[in-house]
């Protein structure tokens, strides 16, 4: 065993160590990478021959946390690790979306790029160096790849970038991005701001490069030292005459179908295939098999050659707008009858339906990730059948890519979002028609939405997504605004933008192309901008403002804070008095603990039924008051009084001295017995206890002759001054000790006052 160990150091002077020869030597490349106390490993392994008739790029990456790497089990039966959660999938995407692009254009190979986390203290976000770990297991493989490259997260935190943030300094974010670049070039970009400007996502992107760079320059140095050959392939059989008749008999027809500015995707792509359809049946029938699958290939390169050289030489799209013109945009909210807000966006070909669901505390999102743990409260789902391209197969669940597009409306509209919103909210987006850029529709259909739902938000967002297609063979390039499917594809760029007038809230940018100048970028972010805008416009004519009520079929609810010592009355024991409100009130009640006290949330369809439960939380929480007069229940009988609940799990001693003006012998002379209701007057709140003194002669009157002393209705001396006699209560033992000797002639006295006998001290 001979491992080969190199190190980056951060600007803030935390370490990544890459190691590789340790473990896994039987994959094509492998690498441990640590950080602090996390540890990824990540393997690749790659066949040596393509699949029968296969001209892509068959990779899969696949992200996984185990949850012993955080010290906890897997929750559920099993108690076991299965199938990839929301940010597994997330995280694997990103991986993806920098790798692909850079193996070469005829390797064709199955190719599995692992990353598993065996370790994490929950400090460092492993999701950052996922990206690191796979390139370098590609690095030090014989596998072909045009890389490296690496991820990085790059953080504005008090107007300072910070690369790979701890998930503690995350929180103090106003930016946050995650980049993938090689040494020269940015690849893929995503995340999320606080309607930062475009000149501050440029210079983001500028910190995160930076930092690429010296990641890139520690894994060409650990490929090197590793000393692999990288393996020779051909998983692909050209006939260069084929390619050339092909091209010189398409072209022209490809070319006038992309010149001629349809708007109908179907007459295009119709048009399109009957052109290679007609060169195929042209073919020998002898040869015609043969050669088909290699015709469809070169074709699809002249169909790319045309349509992007009638963009660039004569600034002709394919649906015949300008480069910077955005298609017709229709919209209309309140469209559906039953959810608590919808709304239709469609733009050109693309179009989505949303609908906006509020609920409860108990619709709360619950998050059981291995480092992610809490509850999401804002929600959304992105639906893609396959109806709304046209296709014909059924809807299998939801695969990683509506994942992905959801993640992205998501982080549009979540900072936008109103703070302390009652409501748990779930937007849901149907894509209901699909040419380019479906989740920007997203975006602004959940916009209207929650507009219609009644939903204050901050500001209206809009998404848009734009294009770049570049020459080869000269610095000639043309930004599209609003990119059809087609433009997405035969393009160099995707780059979506979104944002409210102040500022960007979201982006996403994948670059298929080598090398984008900051200068493209920031014309192309200036464009999107203008396009925002334009949409925003329409959105606001359409919606002007959120609605000023929410929709009769929306739940009401209303918030309250107790004190935290109250928090446990409230619920009871096992939950008894809080499903006690629940049933009496038909309401639906949770609590929670925060900093300011007990967080109540009360919600019903109705106002009485809220109005049920505040009146039982109430009566709980309500603050006894000395003085005030309450109606309570004898809870139990004792040798000196009785213990009386006057308030909803509030007991109070109602001694034997309080229940009446005369004294009684004992309590059976009270005529008082468990679950009598009577009314009992709270003299005292002991400030040191707590507990509380009750009485029920209070509130009858005081017999002739008593007289008030020292805050006490005492009765007359019964012969002479016998001065303070202290504390009379009784005690719980029955032995009070002696104060001044032997006080036996006492008893005398008491029986020579006997008109005085029932009287009480």
């Amino acid at each position: 065993m001979n491992p080969i160990k190199k190190t980056i150091t951060l600007a803030d002077g935390r370490q990544i160590t890459l190691e590789t020869g340790k473990l896994a030597k039987q994959a094509d490349g492998a690498v441990e990478l640590r950080m602090g106390n996390t540890m990824l490993l990540a393997t690749v392994v790659s066949a040596k021959e393509a699949g029968e008739g296969v001209d892509f790029m068959p990779l899969q990456v696949e992200y996984k946390e185990k949850f012993s790497a955080a010290g906890r089990f897997p929750g559920g039966f099993l108690k076991r690790e299965g199938r990839a959660n929301d940010y597994e999938i997330l995280t694997s995407r990103l991986v993806d979306r920098v790798l692909r692009p850079l193996f070469p254009d005829n390797y064709h190979a199955d190719t599995f790029v692992n990353i598993i986390m065996f370790s994490s203290d929950g400090v460092d976000m492993p999701d950052a160096l996922a990206g690191l770990a796979a390139s370098a297991a590609l690095a030090v493989s014989d596998i072909p790849f045009n890389g490296p490259i690496s991820e990085v997260r790059v953080a504005r935190i008090n107007g300072e970038f910070v690369i790979d943030p701890t998930f503690e300094q995350l929180e103090q974010a106003d930016m946050e991005l995650m980049v993938g670049a090689t040494y020269d070039n940015i690849m893929m970009v995503e995340g999320e701001m606080n309607e930062v400007s475009e000149a501050d996502l440029l210079a983001a992107l500028k910190a995160a490069h930076a930092a690429i760079k010296e990641q890139c320059k520690a894994q060409m140095e650990l490929a090197e030292e590793v000393g692999k050959v990288k393996r020779e392939y051909c998983h692909e059989v050209n006939d260069e005459d084929l390619r050339k008749d092909v091209h010189d008999k398409c072209y022209d027809r490809a070319y006038a179908v992309a010149k001629a500015g349809s708007a109908d995707k179907h007459w295009r792509q119709d048009s399109f295939d009957a052109i290679c359809q007609e060169y195929i049946d042209a073919l020998p029938e002898e040869e015609r098999d043969e050669k088909a699958p290699l015709v469809k290939r070169y074709y699809h390169d002249v169909e790319r050659e045309a349509v992007r050289r009638c963009i660039l030489d004569e600034g002709i799209r394919l649906d015949g707008r300008k480069t910077t013109e955005i298609r017709p945009i229709w919209c209309e909210t309140d469209y559906l009858p039953g959810p608590h807000g919808s709304a239709v966006f469609t733009r050109g070909e693309t179009q989505a339906l949303a609908t906006v669901t509020l609920g409860t505390k108990m619709d709360e999102k619950i998050l059981d990730d291995v480092l992610n743990q809490g509850r999401e409260r804002f929600l959304l789902h992105y639906n893609f059948p396959p109806f709304s391209t046209g296709e014909a197969k059924a809807q299998r669940g939801v695969g990683r890519r509506e994942i992905g597009h959801g993640n992205l409306a998501h982080r549009a509209l979540k900072r936008m979002f109103p703070d302390d919103f009652p409501y748990v909210c779930r937007i849901v987006s149907d894509i209901l028609e699909s040419n380019g850029s479906s989740s920007m529709a997203t975006v602004c259909a959940g916009t209207l939405a929650l507009l219609d739902a009644g939903v204050k938000m901050k500001k209206p967002v809009s998404g848009i997504a734009m294009g770049l297609i570049t020459d080869t063979d000269s610095p000639k390039y043309a930004i599209l605004s609003d990119i059809l499917g087609d433009e997405d594809h035969l393009g160099d760029m995707d780059f979506k933008v979104t944002g409210t007038r102040d500022g960007i809230t979201a982006t996403q940018m994948d670059i298929k192309c080598d090398g984008l100048s900051y200068e493209i970028l920031e014309k192309a972010l200036m464009q999107a901008h203008e396009g925002r805008m334009h949409i925003l416009n329409i959105i606001e004519q359409t919606i002007p403002a959120p609605r000023e009520d929410y929709k009769p079929q929306v739940p009401r609810i209303v918030t309250m804070i107790i004190p935290k010592e109250l928090i446990g009355a409230v619920i009871g024991p096992g939950g008894k008095v809080i499903q006690g409100i629940q049933e009496a009130s038909g309401a639906t009640v949770s609590i929670d603990e925060i900093d300011e006290g007990g967080y109540i949330e009360v919600a019903a369809a109705n106002k009485p039924n809220i109005d049920k439960a505040l009146e039982l939380i109430n009566a709980i929480v309500a603050l006894p008051e000395e003085g005030k007069v309450y109606t309570g229940k004898v809870q139990s009988i004792m040798d000196f009084g009785a213990f009386v609940e006057f308030m909803p799990n509030r007991d109070g001693l109602l001694h034997i001295s309080e229940i009446a003006w005369e004294r009684l012998p004992d309590m059976e002379a009270s005529g008082l017995h468990e679950g009598d209701t009577v009314e009992v007057k709270l003299i005292e709140i002991d400030k040191k206890t707590g507990k509380y003194r009750l009485s029920m002669r209070a509130l009858k009157p005081k017999p002739e002759g008593y007289v008030e002393h020292n805050g006490r209705s005492e009765r007359p001396r019964r012969d002479g001054d016998r001065g303070d006699r202290g504390d009379r209560r009784p005690h719980r033992d029955g032995d009070r000790p002696r104060r001044d000797g032997d006080r036996g002639d006492r008893r005398p006295r008491r029986d020579n006052n006997h008109h005085n006998e029932n009287n009480n001290d």
